[in-house]
C-alpha cells in the first residue's frame, strides 16, 4: 500500500513542475522543517557567529604578536625582568603569549623557589589558557553534535505524521496526499538541515583545535627560550 501511495505522490509531483520547483527552493529548505527546523536554523546562526569570533581570535597575530614576543625577549635579554613582567601584565599588551610569560616571571620574582618553578608556572599558565580556548570552542562542537539529533527528531516526527495520515486518511481524498507529502517533507528537510549544520561545525571545530594546538606549541617553544634567557641572566628570585 505504501508503495502505491509513494508512486502516486511521485506521479503528481511530475505532473506539477512548478510545485517541485518551489519545494526544491532554498526558502523551502529553510522554512519547511517546522518548529524543529527553525531550531536548527537558529543553531546554525549561533554556530556562524562563534566560528567568525574564533577565526578572528585564533590567529598568530592575536595570540602571539611578533612585536610583543620581540619586546619581552629584549627586556629579558637585558636582564630587566621587572620591566618584562610589567610589560607582560599591562592591559594594553594582553594576549595569550604574555599571560604565559607573565605567570613565569611573576613566580620567579616573587617566590624564593621561583628559579625552580618558572618553567612549571609557564606550563600551567599555558595549559590553562589553552583550556579556555577549548572551552569556548566547545559551543561549535556541541552544535555539531546536537544539530543531527534535532534533524533525527524532526525525521521521527514527520514519519509519525505520515503514518498517522496513512492510518486515518482516505486515499481518494486530495488532501490525503498533500498531508502525507507534507509530513514526509518535514522528515527529509529536518534531516537535511541537521546534516548541513553538523558537517561544517565538526570540520571547523577540528581545524580550530589543530590551530590552537599549533599556536600553543609555538608559544611553548618561545617560553622555553625565555626560561633559558632568565637562567642566563644570573638574576636571583626575590626572597
Amino acid at each position: 500500500m505504501l508503495h502505491s501511495i509513494f508512486t502516486t505522490i511521485l506521479l503528481q509531483t511530475d505532473a506539477a513542475p512548478d510545485a517541485a520547483s518551489d519545494s526544491g527552493s532554498l526558502l523551502k529548505f529553510i522554512t519547511g522543517g517546522g518548529i524543529i527546523g527553525y531550531l536548527i536554523v537558529v543553531l546554525s546562526i549561533v554556530a556562524v557567529a562563534f566560528v567568525i569570533v574564533h577565526f578572528v581570535q585564533i590567529r598568530r597575530t592575536a595570540l602571539l604578536p611578533a612585536e610583543k614576543v620581540k619586546a619581552v625577549r629584549e627586556l629579558v635579554e637585558r636582564g630587566d625582568l621587572e620591566g618584562a613582567l610589567e610589560y607582560s601584565t599591562l592591559p594594553a599588551n594582553d594576549c595569550y603569549y604574555l599571560r604565559v610569560i607573565g605567570a613565569g616571571l611573576k613566580r620567579f620574582l616573587r617566590s624564593p623557589f621561583g628559579a625552580f618553578e618558572i618553567k612549571s608556572a609557564m606550563e600551567e599558565a599555558g595549559a590553562e589558557e589553552t583550556a579556555k580556548l577549548y572551552r569556548t570552542m566547545d559551543v561549535i562542537a556541541t552544535i555539531g553534535s546536537v544539530a543531527p539529533l534535532l534533524g533525527l527528531l524532526g525525521t521521527v516526527q514527520g514519519m509519525i505524521g505520515a503514518f498517522d495520515t496513512v492510518a486515518t486518511g482516505a486515499a481518494n481524498n486530495a488532501s490525503y496526499y498533500e498531508s502525507l507529502a507534507a509530513n514526509i517533507s518535514i522528515a527529509l528537510i529536518t534531516t537535511f538541515q541537521g546534516l548541513v549544520v553538523a558537517i561544517p561545525c565538526v570540520s571547523i571545530y577540528g581545524y580550530l583545535r589543530n590551530r590552537v594546538d599549533a599556536l600553543a606549541g609555538e608559544c611553548a617553544a618561545n617560553a622555553e627560550e625565555i626560561v633559558t634567557l632568565v637562567e642566563k641572566s644570573g638574576r636571583k628570585p626575590t626572597k
